[in-house]
């Protein structure tokens, strides 16, 4: 049974059309992962299936008494609540709850599981992660009908993520929800809803099965969009030829050409493309020797030493709290250690990718943030504007004299990895760089750190990020101690459970799902110590010349059969034609002698079956016919 059904669903923000006349709905039980880009309208989305905002244009229908429970973005709170207040607040009436004190009872059960310790605590002193996972408890306590999570699983370290997912996966209601994680997406969900420029395409699949159903919709779209070209290509120059254009028994041939001409083609996906900009790095990098670090009675980081070699890629894992941000920070040069010490090569130019987009002055343009540090910039293609630079990463013009305040979180976040990247750093810091990135965006990244030419250290909780770019982690394992294991998190991961099963203790910080994820070599994690030289393989020898003449090409050529077709099947799609105008001519005349009408529509579907086949055949052969052209 439908929960919600959206239809004809057309939804403007300013100059922006988020929805263009598209349809979405959701069953009973259904478990949906809604993806695209930052800023296209997925949290606007879920707004509407909430009930919160009403669309332009179309309708939404609920089932009736529908209960929904809604997680924002950003959760806002009753001014001097404590925590357990807000969570009492919003689920007192609750029917599971035979008490007030069963309710406060299981609220602390389930902010424990995530990380809230202090219930007392208020929260207008909690931290934007904090907050987040409050509001996150309190719609989990619900015994709602629908779920309605946006971004659940940002500010989750590994276990909290791990716990979210397998409480999710139990959840008999229906869920829709946005994140970024690919792995819990592959893991909680049955049905990927990718919003694209407008139009909403649904995939019953998980993740990994949505790349592959949508790279097959992909190659459809191209392969329908070459035919037409074809077609057009063909239907033109017969058009130019004047006098058979004229004639009235063309008719239809005529329409097909004008249809054709007027039709839009698929809409192809805008791409990040970030290319490898850095500095030059010196013989002398980033060394680490003794670092202590500690707040009150907390020890955070004991004696850490480290050196890091050039084309380092490090993953900082380790639980929130621990310590990680600040060892970032000192690295940064925006903390001080208590002992210990951190030395820069006269070289190293950081890059810092913070979690609070610290320096972003929401007053500015766009365009203005990113010139106040390049006008230009040079990458692989040469020298790139500012303006440049943004298109390319999907801020088009009628959107780089928009003020930063009117952009989504993700579209910040997209905007201040490019200041960074403008300024050519050669060490790379991210500090929770998955967090409010989209997908694709991710994906982009990921292929950019392949190339970089300097050192990445990536503090993250994202599995499939860490598997994907890192070959180094550093786990913070508590009481200062931070850990170091080769590879990636499925490497440091297996790593957990052998040390486990050795010493009965607990085997890391998440469970054993999730397999690794492929880098463009097929390897996840790839391994081999920091400063080790890049694999490399020697070109393969010239074959020689009587190798080359006995692997040569066959010339292409028509065959008997498929050149007679060749001759022919122009006349053959013209007759066809023809019979459909005289079958249409045929069926207006009988509109009341209904046995003769059934006749006439038989034939004309069978005649439009005949012809689209030709027509296919015609694609064929007249490609064939192009590249034997070619080769003369």
């Amino acid at each position: 049974m439908s929960l919600i059904t959206m239809e004809h669903l057309t939804k403007s923000y300013t100059e922006r059309r988020l929805f263009d006349d598209t349809s979405f709905s959701i069953q009973e039980g259904e478990k949906v992962g809604l993806i695209g880009i930052n800023g296209t309208g997925k949290s606007t989305l879920l707004k509407l299936a909430a009930g919160l905002e009403e669309p332009d244009e179309g309708s939404i229908v609920r089932r009736r008494n529908l209960y929904i429970r809604y997680l924002p973005q950003i959760p806002a709170f009753t001014a001097g609540d404590t925590v357990l207040e807000a969570i009492v607040r919003d689920n007192e009436k609750e029917p599971q709850f035979a008490s007030l004190d069963e309710l406060k009872a299981s609220a602390k059960n389930i902010l424990n599981q995530l990380g809230i310790l202090d219930p007392d605590a208020q929260v207008d002193t909690l931290s934007g992660g904090q907050r987040k996972r409050v509001a996150l408890a309190s719609v989990l306590l619900s015994t709602a009908d629908m779920l309605i999570l946006d971004e659940p699983t940002n500010h989750l370290d590994s276990g909290m993520a791990d716990w979210l997912e397998d409480y999710l996966k139990r959840f008999r209601g229906a869920l829709l929800m946005i994140t970024h994680d690919r792995y819990f997406l592959d893991s909680v969900t049955e049905r990927i809803v990718e919003l694209d420029q407008g139009k909403l395409y649904s995939y019953q699949a998980n993740y990994e099965g949505y790349l592959k159903l949508k790279a097959e919709r992909l190659d459809m779209a191209a392969a329908s969009e070459r035919k037409r070209q074809a077609i057009l290509k063909t239907e033109l120059a017969w058009m130019q030829r004047g006098a058979r254009a004229r004639s009235t028994k063309q008719k239809a041939h005529i329409q097909r050409y004008e249809a054709l001409r007027d039709m839009e083609g698929p809409k192809t996906e805008q791409e990040v493309e970030l290319q490898s900009v850095a500095s030059r790095l010196g013989r002398t990098t980033v060394e680490i020797e003794g670092l202590c670090k500690a707040y009150d009675e907390k020890v955070l980081i004991r004696d850490f030493s480290y050196v890091f070699l050039k084309r380092d890629r490090v993953g900082i894992i380790g639980p929130n709290g621990s310590g990680k941000s600040t060892l970032m920070k000192m690295i940064a040069g925006w903390a001080e250690p208590d002992a210990g010490r951190i030395e820069l090569g006269q070289t190293v130019k950081l890059g810092y990718f913070s979690q609070e987009n610290e320096d972003m002055d929401e007053s500015l343009t766009v365009i203005d943030y990113i010139r106040n540090v390049a006008e230009y910039v040079q990458t692989a293609d040469g020298s790139v504007s500012a303006s440049q630079m943004l298109e390319r990463f999907l801020f088009p013009g009628s959107v780089q004299h928009t003020a930063i305040r009117r952009l989504s979180g993700g579209e910040r976040r997209r905007l201040y990895l490019l200041r960074i990247l403008m300024d050519a750093p050669n060490v790379l810091i991210l500090d929770e760089p998955t967090n409010d990135l989209d997908i694709r965006t991710l994906t982009i990244l990921e292929d950019y750190l392949d190339s970089f030419p300097g050192i990445v250290i990536a503090v993250s909780h994202d599995r499939y990020f860490l598997d994907r770019t890192v070959r180094r982690i550093f786990a913070f394992e508590g009481e200062g101690q931070v850990v170091q294991y080769e590879g990636g998190f499925t490497d440091y991961q297996a790593a957990c459970i052998r040390k486990g099963a050795e010493t009965g203790e607990p085997a890391g910080q998440r469970g054993g799902r999730g397999g690794g994820a492929a880098g463009k070599d097929g390897a996840a994690g790839k391994g081999g110590g920091a400063g080790s030289p890049e694999d490399g393989t020697e070109g393969a020898a010239s074959p020689s010349s009587a190798a080359s003449w006995k692997n040569r090409q066959p010339k292409l050529k028509f065959s008997y059969k498929e050149q007679r077709e060749w001759d022919t099947i122009e006349d053959e799609i013209a007759a066809l034609e023809s019979r459909l105008e005289e079958l249409e001519s045929q069926i207006a005349a009988a509109a009341t002698d209904y046995g003769r009408l059934r006749t006439l529509m038989a034939e004309k579907e069978e005649t439009e079956q005949a012809l689209e086949e030709k027509m296919d055949r015609w694609v064929y052969l007249n490609e064939l016919a192009e590249r034997i052209a070619a080769q003369k």
